[in-house]
């Protein structure tokens, strides 16, 4: 049986497990601790990030959330996650990469790494300036799902695509500690809600961490 060694409330391991979830392919949730730098982490991958997939037996193992994302879009494509052309498969790519890279280090570093993942990891207290960063910042992300959502069925285009599912795994985290200012955003709240519902989302829902306790309305569907 393939392997996904993850952490729950990271966003990355939370993308693909809505791969996974879509695809509807099981997998055994190994979860992990990468910032001890465990030794059997390092040696899947010697960047000791998260998430890694190892398929079964004689499969391979893949690092790196866009790396798995694709393999698995290539090695099951029914239901493709990246769009029917090239052109649609630009515009998922392009706006995967939006928020892996520019929502993370623009709102979830902030958010997010202040304060859930340094307090999982036993750093120190987070900092007020990081975080009206994040919270300043968050806007301008929200205002744009809201300018796709508006425009298209999805943020990509007519198809669910990974764009959808990198935006909300960034989120999700975000959610977590309910810093996302939903009632501001109304259309993105409604793309949301329609991501929340599905049911490769409602695992990542029941996932807790100790000590931290996430508002009543993140696992809600109906908001």
């Amino acid at each position: 049986m393939r392997r996904l060694h993850h952490h729950p409330l990271c966003p990355f391991s939370r993308k693909v497990r809505l791969c996974l979830g879509e695809k509807r392919l099981d997998a055994e949730l190994i979860e992990e601790k990468p910032w001890e730098r465990p030794p059997h982490l390092l040696a899947l991958n010697p960047a000791g990030n998260l998430p890694v997939l190892c398929e079964a037996e004689n499969g391979p193992t893949v690092a790196d959330a866009q790396a798995i994302a694709e393999y698995l879009d290539e090695a099951h494509p029914d239901p493709g996650l990246l769009g029917p052309d090239p052109k649609a498969r630009a515009e998922a790519r392009r706006l995967t990469a939006w928020f892996d890279h520019k929502f993370f280090d623009e709102v979830t570093r902030h958010l997010w790494g202040q304060k859930l993942w340094s307090r999982l990891a036993g750093g120190p207290p987070p900092d007020s300036r990081v975080l009206r960063a994040g919270k300043a910042n968050i806007h301008t992300h929200l205002t744009y799902i809201a300018w796709l959502a508006e425009r298209r069925r999805w943020l990509a285009g007519n198809s669910l695509s990974l764009a959808d599912l990198a935006a909300a795994a960034q989120l999700s985290v975000i959610d977590y500690s309910g810093d996302v200012p939903w009632n501001d955003h109304p259309l993105a709240k409604d793309w949301y809600a329609r991501l929340k519902s599905r049911p490769a989302f409602r695992p990542l829902l029941a996932d807790t961490a100790p000590g931290i306790t996430p508002p009543p309305h993140y696992a809600d569907l109906d908001f």
